[in-house]
Parts: C-alpha cells; structure tokens; sequence
C-alpha cells in the first residue's frame, strides 16, 4: 500500500490532549501548547484538553501514562523542556514510557530546524514514540519550533501515524 492510500484511510479527526512543561508558563501565557491547539482544531482534530506542568518529569509520566491507559486520546503533545539545561526532563519522562520510538521524527525536525536556526538546532531533544496505542510527541516550547514540527511533520501524518499505532 503506497503512503498517499494509508494517509487516505487514515483517521481525519484525532483526540489529541496537550500537555505543556515550563515553570514559569501559564494559561494565559503559554504560546507553544495554544499554537499545537489551534493548529490541530484547524485540521478538525479534538483537543481533549490543555494542561501546564511544572518541569518535574514524575507528574509528566504519570499523566502521559493515564492518558495513554485511558484510551480517550490517540495523541499526546507536549511542549517544552525538551533542550538541555538541568530543569528539562521531558525527554527523560516520556522517553522512559515509549514501547516504540521514532527516531526519525526527532532527526527530521533538527534537521529543519538547522535550517532555521543552524547548528543551534543540535540542542533539541524532540522526540516521539508510542505508549501502548497512544502517538506521544514532545516538541521544544519555542512557539516558532512548535509551529515548524506541526506544519511540517505532525499534522501532515497525525492520522497516518494513528492508523498505523491501532493495526
């Protein structure tokens, strides 16, 4: 089956929860996790919810994990706390979770964002994966990053990527 006929048996619309990681981020200041909203709402996508953790990677796993039990999302978002310094542990809290990871989301996104930003790009630890039947994909908390991963990469094979995760 070629790409073009999974994505057309794909799902069109796709639960999707976002959870955004940043201590000093609120509701109404948060620009990464309302630009992943508006975009997947755009596309006729479900936004179950809209949550602001602090950066503790136990209370990030531990939703990811009830989320993706809960069988009420088929994806989880996240944004921030996927670069280096000593608060970030997105990475490490849903890397952790992941039955299957796919290396090829985080390398493809550094490498459009080396074309945005250049070597600077290398700091990211974007990633995705699954968790049981769940799409789990952390992005940077950068507005501009989050909407280069959406764009680009997630809302183009969201669908494909759940069909492919419930086979």
């Amino acid at each position: 089956m070629s790409t073009e006929t999974h994505r057309a048996a794909a799902p069109a619309r796709i639960r999707c929860a976002v959870l955004v990681i940043s201590d000093t981020r609120t509701l109404d200041t948060d620009t990464g996790g309302r630009a992943i909203a508006d975009l997947l709402t755009a596309e006729g996508h479900v936004v179950t919810g809209r949550r602001i953790f602090k950066d503790d990677p136990a209370p990030v796993a531990e939703t990811i994990r009830q989320l993706a039990d809960s069988g009420l999302v088929d994806a989880v978002l996240t944004t921030g706390g996927t670069g280096i310094t000593h608060r970030d542990s997105t990475f490490e809290a849903i890397d952790g979770l992941l039955d299957k990871r796919l290396p090829g989301f985080g390398e493809l996104f550094r490498m459009l964002s080396f074309e945005q930003i250049g070597a600077a790009a290398m700091l990211s630890r974007a990633c995705a994966g699954t968790c049981g039947r769940t799409i789990v994909i952390a992005l940077p908390g950068s507005e501009k990053a989050v909407r280069l991963a959406m764009t680009r990469l997630i809302l183009p094979e969201l669908g494909h990527l759940v069909a492919e995760v419930r086979r």
